[in-house]
């Protein structure tokens, strides 16, 4: 036997704690995880009670603690339990702390409890389900999620669930039903705030990741045992629209045929294997695949029932504990699962699933084999799947690598190793060996944002030889693995090669390396120059300012003729691109230009610099053949006329581009210079340009310019581009001129064909011109505008036969017609016409308009050859036998034969055309073709009348004889005696003549019809006994000639006598409908006439009594009844012994009072009949006329009466008594109360109505009380009737509309008490009292608002107007939004400051905000700050101050604005600034502009300087100086004589001139102190001759003398100091050279970054030469 898939054993048996076995079960022992097993135990009345904890993972320690509780649950792993007193108070212990966690009361009583994760416990009460944190300090008591379903009411609760997300949860109960347990599950998504109800046993919540999956697939498992059978579902909730679509799961559970009531009670989902444990009661445990639903396993693993699990910590197993006290543990058997399953082919798929999924053994023989049959079959992605998932990685060898390294790569795909390795990275970390192998494949493919990622993730292990194989491609990569690797040497040799320099030296005090910068500096320098420009870079960009003199690092890259590193050190040192660094640019450039003009162009390319010498750049570019660069950098016409003709020497698509910035003449100017200087070279240029700008510069004078240079090619190419969009006729003509110049044909005819643009004469006159060997252009465009004579002509005088025939069967067919008219008109030869007709094929010549063109022209024989040839090729167009006829009529050869016996011809075409030929010819032709109106027409003219009536006849058609027949035919007598002297007697076909006969019926000629009819009828004819024609003779009389009516009925015998009968009733004949129907012996009929025609029920019951026949009767009697002959229509349905009308005869005996008649009858009745409707009727009979005692006896002997109908008919005309005696006897409890209501027994009615226990029977018995205002029962009835969701409305609508709105409120307060007490009446109670009695709505509201539908109370108050009540119930509902515009619309009643603003933070729709400013603008504008203060995190604020600014209400918001001025927002410093303008507060302005510079600095400055206060024209000056306006806030401060400020922003300036001017500006006022404390403050700015000679000119020299001194004094230490600096220098550089000379750089040994050689023969990249890196190469 296989060994099981299952490992099963006994964790703990209660009995050996001493638990008591009537302490093992639901209600007293918990299981809530693997740790802990809780026991609640009381061994008798006198005990103490104990809980019991069995710690399952610490050798089952047993701790027993007194504690007396209702229920008690452990949480999941720590030392914490929660109990339950008295049903409602929970309280949550720390037993390792000895201390009390949390505590609560419960509003209700707590049937169910669980904890659901590490933190919550699920709490279930009988009406809904709470969630409570039990360590969440913020959380005191439990928090309601949903209320519970109506479906669980009456269930005992045994589960509750929830998925890890707590977006779902689910309640399990059961119940008893039917002599079974059926489970009832509801089910609740907390997003959607919905439930469902479920019929299920157990349920859980799981994940799987599907194939192709990006996340996990959430999954809800439920199963079910009915009566019917059992399920297991598994369906998706949640689900992702970048996962596939799980398909639902039902599945079959199989119970054995002796577990007839067992059922599922417990469900868990071992994630690690992916499989469902399903428990049973009787003790079986079902495992299942959770994505397939399939059955895996199923045993018995206890006698006992299993009535609590849980599942284990790894979610690998389940435990449970049965009713013995044996705490058992099941869980897969991973050494025997998979072997178990692989019995099995049909589960191969899934044991293979789970062996990877969970790294489970015995699938290696599967994997191995199924791996070497896909690698056979080529399936090298689905083998290098099943390698990665091969359970513990046992095909993740080094071999498998070298084998998939060797597989072929698909074209189009990434190579099979690189796929393999991309499913490793999913399921982890790779190891060294297979990091180097994947790096390979990955960096050869250039992904290197691949190795990033994976670097970032960790999903490498990083090694030297992992860096040493990425440096080679990305040297920074390879820093990171050195890095992670911990290489210093190559990490620092790295961080150097890359520029990292700021990166060294922290390395280097982390890994104990302390470099010499200087010295590594010079040496990169000179052995590395990019590196060295890179470390010059970093250096001159230190922090604390540059480590470096530019120019001295500049001078040695160029005394080493590194242009590259000198280029490179440049460009970073003048990347800000400042307008004192023009001539720098300039040199930079000429650097380059003059030698490595690529780089310089592309500096030029990037817009990098903008102050350098443009007309100098120019001219070198131009020098160095950088064309293009040379026209963007100058304006001069010349210079662009003189370069601009090397095109070839520019970017074609720029230079095209470039001509956008010209004017029309200049475009013009400059494309013909280029064609004049070298026309071959620069026309597909110049063509290029006149296309892209041939709107704007026009295409004639672009037509003119190409023809000036007679370039036919320029002008094709040209036009070529324009001519598809233009519509210039011109254009056009000019482009086919061109065409046809470079002999392009084809082109010539593709325009002529397909442009509608050109002038068609123009261009033909063009073409003839030309005189083409090829005449197809001129022979499209003559087709195509109707040339075709033209054409013709001219082809014709020219000899250009062949053109003609290739016109006619190559370009258009059809134009045959046309073309053999225009030959007729030059008077060809026929033999040349008949020639060119033979060669046309006749299918795709018009034969009409041919035959046309040459009967037109009296040639038509011609044809003649031509159409015979046609016919025998098999070309049996109508035309062509239309032709033919024509000819053979005009050539009399027999054509009345060809008439007949030809079908193809237009018989209307022939007809019209033989009609003043020959009359007869044209009668056949019409006859034949059945062409009505011109056959008749022709016979008209021509008095063939006869002939006219045998076609009529013969047709047979109904609408032509209708137009013969018409009384507007003048040829209408003849025709007609033709028709019955003739074509009548001459037919022998019925049908025919019937359309004739039909037809003079519907023309209503009655006389002539006759005539005809007798003449076919009476008179010996093969249709004397024709029924139809007798029945027309009769028809026809009835409306022509009633007198012979009767005559015809004696003389004929063959006509239909039903049919004839009802057409004499139908016009009035009732004695000949009589006599038809007497003299065939249709009794029935015969009366029915009498009765409903003759109107003679005397007659009838003459007939009757003559007859004496049941039916006649019958019919009597119904005739009788309808007269209201009661009692005679009685006594003939007794005669008759017919009962069958009994219903008619009770209604109308009913109405009519004949009581006795009826009873009478009815017993006649009941001797063959045993209807329902009779015996009511008889019974009810008795009730009218007072037989009680009768009643009873028929009520109490056998009867279908429906007795309740009887009651209730009874009950409503007022026949109490008798209501009552019909009720009785069948126990309607019910009516019965309602008829005792009548009969003013309401105690009796009450108790009948608690007899009945129907809500029906109670809203009866109440409508009844309330009418008779009987309230006090009313009430009683009334309160078992809004228990009732459903019946609460139309009681309260009872009330309402009897007006007992007091009474209505007294019920609905009594029913609050109620045990059922639902939402609805605490609803309907709110609504009652916001109508009558509006005072008490709030107080109801405040004490029951979390028992009442909010938006229906909504409602109500809005209609009552009860606005402060309207704005509670939004804010308990939530609707913020709502709450706060009801109270702003209903100020007056509902607004109060601090809770509106409560509110108005809480609003979903941030419109609100404003509204509520505007609100408080309007209403409460003193509280406006204190709002806005509330509302400033949220609002808007620069929409804020437009809309104060839009309503001037600025000055009300300003301690707002202060506050928010610290975001620096333009909208609020522009309105602080414009109020405090306006305040003339020049303090605080002056502080707003310091401070926060996001405003107009120009518009505030410009309208500060004009200021009548001299404070703000200095805050005006300020604001100029700030912005580096010098003179102009110079100028202000000198207009305000505000000499100092002006001093200072001239030394701010930091400009020389500006320095200057306002020193001479203060030496021409004479301000000597001015001129001192200038000389003091801008003492760097100022120079030296420009002092001296201020000072001799004005003669201050003694102001001058301090600056002079200073001056000096400073020239002579800085000169002494640079000399010092000399000597050192050059004694320094000395010992260094030496030291260099004869020792390695920093230290002992020498970096790698030294040792590589050069590397040879390397080409020079834009002037440059690459520099060796110090590091061999890797490959």
């Amino acid at each position: 036997m296989a060994p099981l898939p299952i490992k099963f054993h006994e964790l703990l048996h209660l009995s050996a704690i001493d638990v008591a076995p009537a302490s093992i079960g639901f209600n007293s022992c918990t299981l809530e995880s693997d740790h802990y097993v809780c026991v609640r135990q009381k061994l008798s009345d006198d005990a103490q009670p104990e809980v019991i904890i069995a710690d399952l993972k610490h050798d089952n320690r047993v701790v027993r603690r007194p504690i007396k509780a209702d229920s008690a649950i452990m949480h999941w792993r720590r030392q914490v339990i929660g109990l339950k007193a008295q049903q409602r108070t929970l309280q949550i212990f720390d037993l390792e702390q000895k201390q009390k966690i949390k505590s609560t009361t419960m509003p209700e009583d707590v049937v169910f409890w669980k904890w659901y994760n590490e933190n919550s416990i699920g709490l279930v009460t009988d009406s809904a389900v709470y969630h409570w944190n039990v360590f969440d300090p913020n959380q005191p008591s439990p928090v309601k999620m949903f209320e519970r379903n109506a479906n669980l009411a009456g269930c005992q609760i045994i589960n509750y669930r929830v998925d890890s997300d707590e977006k779902w949860m689910v309640v399990v109960a059961i119940t008893q039903q039917q002599g079974r347990v059926v489970g009832a599950m509801q089910l609740y998504s907390r997003e959607r705030g919905i439930s469902q109800a479920i019929e299920g046993h157990a349920s859980a919540f799981g994940t799987l990741r599907l194939d192709d999956a990006k996340s996990d697939t959430k999954v809800f498992t439920f199963a079910v045992r009915t009566a019917t059978g059992a399920k297991l579902h598994i369906v998706e909730v949640d689900h992702d629209a970048s996962n596939p679509q799980f398909p639902k799961r039902n599945v079959d559970v199989y119970f054995p045929a002796e577990a007839t009531n067992d059922f599922p009670v417990a469900m868990q989902i071992a994630q690690k294997y992916n499989v469902i444990y399903m428990v049973t009661k009787y003790g079986f445990i079902h495992l299942y695949d959770l994505e397939t639903g399939t059955c895996l396993f199923m045993n018995r693993i206890s006698s006992e029932t299993i009535f609590i699990t849980a599942p284990d910590e790894e979610s690998a197993g389940i435990l449970g504990v049965n009713r013995k006290g044996q705490v058992l543990y099941v869980t897969v058997n991973e050494a025997t699962i998979i072997p178990y399953l692989l019995q099995n082919p049909a589960n191969q798929p899934i044991a293979v699933k789970m062996a990877s999924k969970a790294n489970l053994p015995g699938a290696e023989t599967m994997y191995q084999q199924q791996f070497e049959q896909l690698v056979q079959q080529g399936q090298y992605l689905e083998a290098a799947k099943a390698a990665a998932n091969s359970p513990r990685g046992f095909l993740r060898t080094p071999e498998i690598i070298e084998r998939f390294k060797a597989l072929p790569q698909q074209p189009g795909q990434l190579s099979v190793i690189l796929q393999y390795f991309g499913m490793l990275l999913d399921k982890g970390t790779l190891n060294r060996h297979e990091s180097l192998e994947l790096i390979r494949p990955v960096l050869s493919q250039n992904r290197r944002h691949l190795l990033e990622k994976w670097l970032a993730e960790d999903k490498l292990e990083c090694s030297e030889d992992l860096g040493d194989l990425i440096r080679s491609y990305d040297l920074n990569l390879a820093l990171t693995v050195y890095l992670k690797a911990v290489c210093p040497s190559k990490a620092i040799a790295a961080l150097a090669e890359t520029g990292q320099f700021e990166r060294i030296l922290p390395y280097a005090k982390e890994s104990g390396y302390v470099p010499d910068y200087t010295s590594l500096l010079q040496h990169i320098v000179r052995i590395n120059p990019e590196k060295g420009a890179e470390f010059a870079t970093a250096l001159a960009n230190e922090g604390g300012g540059p480590l470096v003199d530019i120019d001295r690092v500049v001078d040695v890259f160029m005394s080493q003729n590194m242009i590259q590193q000198a280029t490179a050190f440049l460009l970073d040192v003048l990347k800000e691109n400042k307008s004192e660094q023009g001539p720098q640019q300039t040199r930079l450039l000429e650097l380059n230009l003059m030698n490595a003009p690529q780089v310089a162009d592309a500096i030029l390319g990037n817009d990098m610099f903008s102050y350098y010498d443009k007309a100098r750049v120019a001219q070198l570019c131009e020098t160095a053949g950088l064309y293009q660069r040379a026209l963007e950098n100058t304006e001069d016409p010349a210079v662009i006329k003189r370069v601009i003709v090397n095109s070839n020497m520019m970017n074609q698509e720029w230079l095209v581009n470039y001509f956008g910035r010209f004017s029309v003449e200049q475009s013009l100017e400059f494309m013909d210079e280029m064609l004049r200087s070298n026309i071959r070279q620069n026309l597909q240029v110049v063509v290029q340009i006149a296309t892209k700008y041939s709107d704007l510069l026009g295409p004639n004078q672009l037509v003119d310019l190409f023809e000036k240079y007679k370039t036919a090619e320029g002008l094709y190419h040209y036009l070529g581009s324009i001519v598809n969009v233009s519509q210039d006729p011109e254009v056009h003509f000019k482009y086919i001129e061109a065409a046809t110049k470079m002999s392009q044909f084809t082109e010539v005819e593709r325009i002529c064909r397909d442009s509608n643009h050109y002038n068609p004469e123009k261009v033909k006159n063009f073409l003839k011109e030309a005189k083409l060997t090829d005449q197809l252009p001129l022979i499209i465009v003559c087709d195509r505008f109707n040339f075709i004579h033209d054409l013709i002509l001219y082809l014709y005088q020219n000899q250009q036969f062949k053109s003609i025939e290739v016109y006619v069967q190559r370009v258009n067919p059809a134009r045959t017609p046309a073309v053999i008219g225009g030959l007729l008109d030059v008077d060809c030869e026929e033999s040349v016409i008949k020639n060119l007709l033979q060669s046309v094929n006749p299918n795709s010549i018009p034969i009409d308009e041919l035959v046309s063109e040459v009967e037109s022209r009296n040639r038509l024989k011609l044809l003649l050859p031509f159409l015979e040839a046609t016919l025998a090729t098999g070309n049996h167009q109508q035309a062509v036998y239309n032709a033919l006829a024509k000819i053979y009529i005009d050539s009399n050869n027999n054509p009345e034969k060809f008439l007949k016996e030809n079908d193809q011809y237009d018989t209307l075409v022939v007809g019209k055309y033989c009609e003043k030929r020959d009359p007869n010819l044209a009668y056949i032709a019409y006859r034949k073709g059945e062409n009505d109106l011109e056959l008749v027409n022709l016979t008209n003219e021509n008095a063939m009348y006869k002939g006219q009536a045998r076609f009529l006849l013969e047709r047979g058609d109904p609408e032509l004889w209708a137009f013969v027949l018409s009384p507007n035919n003048m040829h209408k007598r003849p025709l007609i005696d033709q028709v019955i002297s003739t074509a009548v007697p001459e037919s022998t076909e019925p049908d025919k003549v019937s359309v004739a006969v039909a037809a003079f019926l519907a023309a209503d000629l009655p006389a002539e019809l006759i005539e005809l009819l007798e003449k076919i009828v009476l008179e010996p004819s093969p249709f004397s006994d024709n029924e139809n024609l007798q029945n027309l003779l009769i028809l026809t009389a009835t409306k022509s000639d009633k007198g012979r009516v009767m005559d015809y009925i004696h003389q004929l015998s063959n006509y239909n006598a039903p049919d004839i009968a009802n057409i004499c009733i139908d016009v009035g004949l009732y004695e000949e409908a009589f006599e038809v129907y007497k003299k065939t012996d249709a009794h029935a009929e015969a009366v029915n006439v009498l009765v409903e025609h003759v109107v003679s029920i005397d007659r009838a019951q003459e007939y009757a009594e003559k007859v004496e026949t049941p039916e006649v009767w019958s019919r009597v009697a119904k005739a009788q009844l309808d007269g209201l002959r009661v009692s005679d229509a009685v006594a003939s349905y007794i005669r008759a012994q017919d009962p069958s009308n009994y219903n008619e005869v009770i209604e109308i005996a009913t109405h009519a009072g004949k009581d006795e008649e009826l009873i009478n009858y009815l017993k006649m009745a009941r001797k063959t009949l045993r209807e329902s409707a009779a015996d009511t009727a008889l019974a009810f009979c008795y009730a009218r006329t007072n037989q009680l005692s009768e009643l009873e006896d028929f009520l109490h002997s056998s009867n279908v009466a429906d007795i309740e109908a009887s009651g209730d008919k009874a009950y409503e005309e007022g026949y109490h008594q008798a209501a009552k005696i019909f009720y009785s006897s069948i126990s309607n409890w019910a009516k019965l109360a309602t008829t005792l209501v009548h009969l003013e027994e309401y105690q009796a009615a009450v108790e009948c109505a608690r007899k009945a226990n129907s809500v029906k029977v109670w809203k009866q018995v109440n409508e009844a009380c309330v009418e008779k205002k009987e309230f006090r029962l009313a009430q009683i009835c009334g309160l078992n009737l809004i228990v009732h969701a459903e019946e609460l409305q139309s009681l309260v609508k009872q009330y309402e509309r009897s007006g007992y709105f007091d009474e209505l409120i007294s019920v609905l307060e009594a029913g609050l008490g109620l045990e059922r007490a639902h939402m609805g009446m605490f609803t309907e109670l709110g609504i009652a009292l916001s109508k009558y009695h509006p005072e008490r709505v709030m107080e109801h509201l405040k004490l029951f608002w979390s028992r009442i539908n909010i938006p229906k109370m909504i409602r109500a108050c809005e209609d009552a107007h009860l606005w402060p009540e309207l704005v509670f119930l939004y804010c308990h509902y939530d609707e913020w939004d709502n709450a706060a515009l009801a109270m702003m619309e209903r100020a007056a009643d509902a607004w109060e400051h601090h809770s509106f603003k409560d509110v108005v933070v809480k609003v979903a729709n941030l419109e609100m905000y404003y509204r509520a400013l505007n609100f408080y603008l309007q209403e409460q504008p003193s509280l406006l700050t204190d709002l806005l203060q509330t509302l400033t995190a949220r609002i808007d604020v620069n929409r804020v101050v437009k809309m104060f600014e839009k309503s001037d209400n600025i000055p009300l918001i300003k301690p707002f604005l202060l506050n928010v001025q610290s975001q620096n927002k333009r909208a609020v410093n522009n309105a602080i600034n414009d109020l405090l303008i306006e305040e003339e507060d020049h303090k605080t302005l002056r502080d707003s502009v310091e401070n926060y510079d996001n405003y107009d600095a120009v518009e505030l400055a410009q309208r500060l300087e004009r200021h009548e206060l001299v404070f703000f024209r200095q805050i005006a000056a300020n604001i100029y100086r700030k912005n580096k306006r010098w003179d102009k806030s110079i100028a202000l401060s000198k207009q305000d004589k505000l000499y100092k400020d002006a001093i200072e922003t001239a030394a701010m300036s930091g400009k020389s001139d500006v320095v200057e001017e306002l020193l001479r500006y203060f030496v021409d006022i004479g301000s000597k102190e001015c001129y001192v404390g200038m000389l003091y403050t801008c003492y760097d700015l100022l120079k030296l001759d420009v002092v001296m000679e201020i000072s001799w000119r004005h003669g201050l020299n003694d102001y001058t003398m301090p600056f002079m001194i200073n001056y000096m004094s400073q020239q002579a230490s800085t000169i002494e100091t640079l000399k010092k600096d000399n000597e050192e220098r050059k004694a320094r550089e000395a010992s260094q050279k030496k030291e260099e000379d004869n020792t390695p750089i920093l230290g002992g040994s020498r970096l790698m970054l030294t040792q590589g050689g050069s590397m040879g023969g390397g080409s020079q990249t834009n002037g440059i030469t690459p520099q060796p890196t110090g590091y061999p190469r890797a490959f």
